[in-house]
C-alpha cells in the first residue's frame, strides 16, 4: 500500500514565540528560573527581550542618581544612560544569556547596536523631555531571521541606538512589539509579556480578577475607568499596535503562560 505524504504548504509560516519578560521577574530567582526553563524547552524560534528597570532603579539609588518617570516611562539623562547601559545591556542580559546556555538554549545577548538590530531616533523634546529615550524608527528583520536560521535564540535588551554612535534608552515592551511586527511578515508571530501577575486585573487589590479577554472597544473602556493604567499603558498600546500590523496573537501574564495552560489576558481587535 502506498503512503500519502503530507507536505507543508509553502505559504504556511513557521512559528515563532517573542517573549518579553518584566523586571519583577527577573530580579526573583524563584521566578526567573522556572521562567527561563520554560523558555529554553520552547520548540521552534523564540526571541527573548527583558527590562532591568527595577534593578537599575536600585542602583541609581545607591549612587545618589535621580529617577525620574512618567507615565510608566524613565527620564534618562546621561548619568542614567551610563547606568542602564551597564544594567540593561551588561549585568542583567549577560546573567540571562548565561542561564540559558546551562539549559541547551543557544542564546545571543543583543542591544539595538549589535548587528544594527534596532535603530531609533531619540524622542523630540516637547511638553515632556525624556533624554536620551529612543523610539524605534527600523528593525533588522534579515538580521534577526539570519540568527534563528542558525539556531540561536536572541536575547535583547531595552537599549537601541541612533545610527550615528548614540546609545539611546528604549521602551522594552515597545521593542517586544516592534520586533514582533518586523518578523510578522516572515513568521506567524506569538507575542508574550511575561510579568508577576496573572494578566490585566479588574482590581490590583484583588490578584485573582483576572479579565481574560481584552478587545479594542473594552481597553478604551478600561483606560477610562483607570483600571489600566502607569506602566500598564505602554504595554497594552504596545501589543494593540503590534495585533494591528500582523501578528498573530498577544498574551499578557505570568511567566508559565508560556509552556502551560495557565490563565492569563489575551488582546484581540474589535471584531
Amino acid at each position: 500500500m502506498q503512503r500519502k505524504l503530507f507536505l507543508k504548504p509553502f505559504w504556511i509560516m513557521s512559528k515563532l514565540s517573542i517573549v518579553k519578560v518584566g523586571g519583577n521577574v527577573i530580579e526573583n530567582e524563584a521566578l526567573l528560573l522556572p521562567f527561563l526553563q520554560g523558555f529554553a524547552e520552547l520548540t521552534g524560534p523564540k526571541i527573548l527581550i527583558h527590562g532591568g528597570g527595577k534593578k537599575a532603579s536600585q542602583w541609581a539609588e545607591r549612587l545618589g542618581i535621580p529617577v525620574q518617570m512618567n507615565a510608566g516611562r524613565r527620564i534618562t539623562d546621561t548619568d542614567t544612560l551610563e547606568l542602564i547601559t551597564g544594567i540593561y545591556g551588561g549585568q542583567v542580559n549577560k546573567n540571562i544569556v548565561a542561564k540559558l546556555q546551562g539549559l541547551g538554549c543557544n542564546a545571543m545577548g543583543l542591544s539595538g547596536a549589535d548587528g544594527n538590530a534596532i535603530q531609533a531616533i531619540k524622542r523630540p523634546v516637547a511638553a515632556i523631555d525624556y533624554g536620551w529615550v529612543g523610539d524605534v524608527q527600523s528593525v533588522n528583520s534579515v538580521f534577526f531571521s539570519q540568527l534563528l536560521n542558525q539556531g540561536l535564540s536572541p536575547v535583547c535588551c531595552a537599549l537601541t541606538h541612533d545610527g550615528k554612535g548614540q546609545l539611546l534608552n528604549t521602551n522594552a515592551d515597545t521593542i517586544a512589539a516592534q520586533i514582533a511586527i518586523a518578523l510578522a511578515k516572515q513568521f506567524d508571530v506569538k507575542l508574550y509579556y511575561c510579568f508577576e501577575q496573572l494578566g490585566v486585573l479588574q482590581s490590583l487589590e484583588d490578584p485573582n480578577s483576572l479579565i481574560e479577554q481584552i478587545d479594542t472597544k473594552k481597553y478604551k473602556d478600561l483606560v477610562d475607568q483607570k483600571i489600566i493604567h502607569q506602566g500598564m499603558l505602554p504595554k497594552m498600546k504596545n501589543a494593540f499596535d503590534a495585533l494591528k500590523q500582523g501578528v498573530s496573537k498577544v498574551a499578557i501574564g505570568k511567566p508559565e503562560m508560556i509552556s502551560s495552560s495557565i490563565k492569563h489576558t489575551t488582546l484581540t481587535l474589535k471584531r
